[in-house]
């Protein structure tokens, strides 16, 4: 059922396309086209989230399953005199890891420049404190790639104060099924959910419920699913799971998070996920997060009276350089089957 080379074909595709939280529109219409070149039919709230509603035998319950689309970035903050661009976060970048990075600069009237992400001390040969010096976004620059020494260079090539701007996700798939990028969280979820939706299309399954597939727009800067459909009473978020200390979670499980920072969720819900996963000899974990949200963290902290639960393919090094397995996203995406047909 589960089809890792066109999961993963799409996965690549859909982290080639910027989207920081803000600037999602491009990624969104690719996952709109994909899904309506397989018979669904979408639709965009005025937020810009993508919706697409699912049919069940159950049609007096509708559950919701949410992934978003938008991505860490950052964004011009200022122009400085000599042409570098200083910066200030979309979302929660682990900074340190951005130092050397190459990047786009994407401007109002869309055109593209290229770029390289640097300390402000970039080079042993000069500055003392080159290797000590504090990488957080105060210390980071652009360097753009353009012919540029002042500020007012800058302003003529069309870049102001506000600008995205996006990094390089580096992907790479290796051939023992490691999948090493940038912005798995969320894509790589979001890779799974249209895995479902086609799967329910092209084998004809008709889902216990009617579903409601929520792709969000500005989860990395906490309110991407605070508003969602009326008539969903059970929210699904599908997310990234954390790997690190005292957690179970591997890069080959599907996490199954029974708290994160915004409190416990739904204890009924999260127990018949973990006996889904028992059921179907899945590879999970259950796990807290403590410095975690999600967008069911936002429904509900936006006053939604629902049920929720949040479960996710495990990430290593997330908000950093990103690496899964095949593994955990064909878990995350049998353990989902199980959810909606059950």
């Amino acid at each position: 059922m589960f089809k890792k080379e066109e999961t993963i074909s799409f996965l690549t595709e859909l982290l080639s396309i910027n989207s920081p939280s803000g600037y999602t529109k491009n990624a969104v219409d690719f996952v709109c086209e994909t899904l309506e070149a397989v018979g669904y039919e979408t639709e965009t709230t005025p937020k810009g989230n993508l919706v697409v509603s699912v049919e069940g035998q159950d049609t007096t319950r509708t559950r919701g399953l949410s992934g978003h689309i938008d991505t860490l970035g950052l964004m011009v903050r200022s122009i400085n005199d000599d042409g570098t661009l200083s910066l200030t976060k979309l979302g929660g970048p682990l900074t340190p890891t951005l130092d050397g990075e190459y990047c786009d600069i994407i401007t109002r009237d869309d055109k593209v420049f290229t770029g390289t992400i640097l300390s402000k001390s970039p080079s042993i040969h000069v500055y003392k404190d080159a290797s000590t010096k504090e990488r957080d976004i105060d210390n980071l620059v652009v360097r753009l790639d353009e012919r540029v020494t002042s500020k007012e260079d800058v302003k003529e090539l069309g870049i102001q104060n506000g600008d995205i701007i996006a990094y390089d996700p580096k992907v790479v798939v290796t051939e023992s099924g490691f999948v090493k990028s940038r912005f798995l969280d969320d894509k790589a979820s979001v890779a799974i959910l249209v895995s479902v939706l086609k799967t329910l299309m092209t084998e004809n399954i008709v889902p216990a419920t009617n579903l409601k597939f929520i792709f969000s727009t500005y989860e990395e800067v906490g309110h991407g699913a605070a508003w969602i459909p009326e008539a969903i009473t059970e929210l699904l978020a599908v997310d990234m799971g954390c790997i690190g200390l005292d957690l179970e979670c591997t890069e080959y499980d599907v996490s199954i998070c029974a708290k994160d920072s915004s409190g416990p969720y739904d204890y009924g819900m999260t127990t018949e996920l973990i006996n889904h996963a028992k059921d179907k000899k899945l590879n999970y974990a259950v796990d807290i997060y403590p410095m975690y949200g999600s967008d069911a963290s936002a429904a509900l902290g936006a006053g939604a009276n629902i049920k929720a639960a949040l479960i996710g393919p495990g990430v290593a090094s997330s908000h950093g350089m990103e690496r899964t397995h095949t593994d955990a996203i064909r878990n995350t995406f049998e353990l989902i089957m199980a959810y909606i047909e059950d």
